[in-house]
């Protein structure tokens, strides 16, 4: 029985992941006089912004990491409230006493702009937040089990990325792969965790209800 459930943040609670691209080639390309391509940001993608940034910007990460972060908060404008269902499916689990966390490679203060913008800074049990040395996803995960006192069974990651499933399968917990962004690439998914991929928050949830 699933006693705890956690999100990824980025593609899953919200349809943020163009928004970082974006604010990435807008903040970072001038301080390496090289305009960024959405590939050259997707390839340091696991590490938080300021390892993805310390890659791209060398010396200049400083004040190229600072830029970013002004210009996400900024374009975050344009994107002020999380997926259709996602408040209702957290709200839902709470009030059956299922813990809720949060997952993300994201930085501490990316993160905080996001949820802040969403109005969801109360919304987890416990955050882990990402490294600037290593998608630390799996870590995350050992650490909620050993903190919560749970077996792998216990504790199941909807996510949207291929990585994400990867990650769920170290720690040896399930995946549950979330594909209504406009980002999700369905395919790469079904071929990575068959059986286990949703094209709506509600598909997702009633399966999460299902494992409770």
């Amino acid at each position: 029985m699933v006693k705890l459930v956690a999100f990824d943040l980025d593609g899953t609670i919200g349809e943020t992941i163009s928004l970082c691209i974006e604010a990435f080639k807008e903040a970072v390309s001038p301080h390496i006089a090289k305009r960024l391509t959405e590939e050259d940001i997707v390839q340091t993608f696991g590490l938080n912004e300021e390892g993805m940034i310390k890659q791209i910007a060398g010396e200049h990460w400083r004040a190229a990491l600072n830029d970013f972060y002004a210009r996400y908060r900024s374009l975050h404008g344009l994107c002020t409230a999380p997926f259709a269902g996602v408040e209702e499916l957290i709200g839902e689990l709470r009030a059956r006493n299922v813990l809720v966390a949060l997952v993300t490679g994201k930085g501490q203060v990316s993160c905080d702009i996001t949820l802040e913008q969403f109005g969801m800074s109360r919304s987890f049990d416990c955050i882990e937040t990402g490294s600037p040395e290593k998608n630390r996803k799996a870590e995350a995960f050992c650490s909620l089990l050993q903190r919560y006192h749970l077996q792998p069974d216990e504790l199941v990651y909807v996510g949207d990325a291929v990585s994400d499933v990867d990650s769920c399968r170290e720690a040896g917990i399930r995946c549950l792969s979330a594909a209504w962004a406009q980002s999700a690439d369905v395919h790469r998914l079904e071929k990575h965790n068959a059986g286990n991929v949703f094209l709506t928050v509600s598909a997702a949830r009633e399966r999460i209800l299902r494992l409770l």
